[in-house]
């Protein structure tokens, strides 16, 4: 019998509170040699978006904020703060939706999600929020090339965020930027084992090691940074921008 594939996720430890201007590479190679992990080649590097906005300071206070009037109408009847509601506003392309206290809307990325990612969870300081990086792709893979540099090692790094999922309940990662693999896994053309053609399944593969990666992160455990060995991905210049649906194929646009 053949062996069965495996996969090894570990979270990594003893993680700073990061600041604008840290260095990734650095931060990740010594956490790694703290928790007595050197990168192999093929293994996959997730790191949590949040991290990556501390080290770009893509951080807001919030009382340089003015709230428009669309952001004081929308605060005043959801008694949220209208200056969180203007951070919101001001990174969306587009708001989805507005209703029952859930600001729906898509990002200069393309990303739908809620709040447009302004989040103020595991930020220091008071009214102070995180945004999302300005261009994920672009971090992941300075970070791929910075673990490069220091390494001599070729991974694959994911940025990873939390979003919600239509008609379904609770909240997974995913990955909202990729480097050094490809972030979706094409079927279409193959054959399964009884001989039928594949014609549609293309699997996320890029937001499937993020949600799983999520699982030794935890949301409260401080461990903002996993290592993913074992998964066979295709290397390539890859982007989490592929993993935005257009709006051509947009079903309920």
């Amino acid at each position: 019998m053949p062996r069965a594939p495996e996969i090894r996720i570990v979270g990594v430890t003893g993680i700073p509170e990061v600041t604008p201007g840290t260095r990734l590479d650095a931060l990740v190679v010594d956490a790694l040699a703290k928790n007595e992990l050197a990168l192999q080649a093929g293994d996959v590097v997730v790191l949590t978006s949040k991290v990556v906005s501390k080290s770009e300071n893509r951080l807001i206070r919030l009382r340089d904020l003015k709230p428009s009037p669309l952001a004081l109408s929308f605060a005043r009847n959801d008694v949220r703060d209208a200056r969180t509601v203007e951070a919101v506003l001001s990174q969306a392309r587009r708001v989805v939706r507005m209703d029952r206290g859930l600001l729906l809307t898509e990002t200069h990325h393309g990303f739908v999600c809620a709040h447009t990612g302004v989040d103020g969870s595991n930020v220091p300081g008071k009214n102070v929020v995180a945004l999302l990086p300005e261009d994920p792709d672009n971090s992941a893979r300075r970070l791929r090339l910075g673990l490069k540099r220091k390494t001599g090692v070729n991974v694959g790094v994911i940025i990873s965020d939390t979003f919600g999922r239509p008609w379904r309940e609770g909240l997974t990662n995913v990955a909202i930027g990729v480097a050094g693999l490809r972030p979706l896994r094409d079927y279409r053309g193959e054959r399964d084992p009884h001989g039928r053609l594949l014609k549609a399944t293309v699997i996320a593969a890029a937001d499937e090691l993020a949600s799983a990666a999520e699982l030794v992160m935890g949301k409260l455990d401080r461990v903002p940074l996993a290592l993913i060995r074992g998964y066979k991905y295709r290397p390539g210049r890859g982007s989490a921008a592929e993993l935005v649906r257009p709006a051509a194929r947009d079903h309920f646009r």
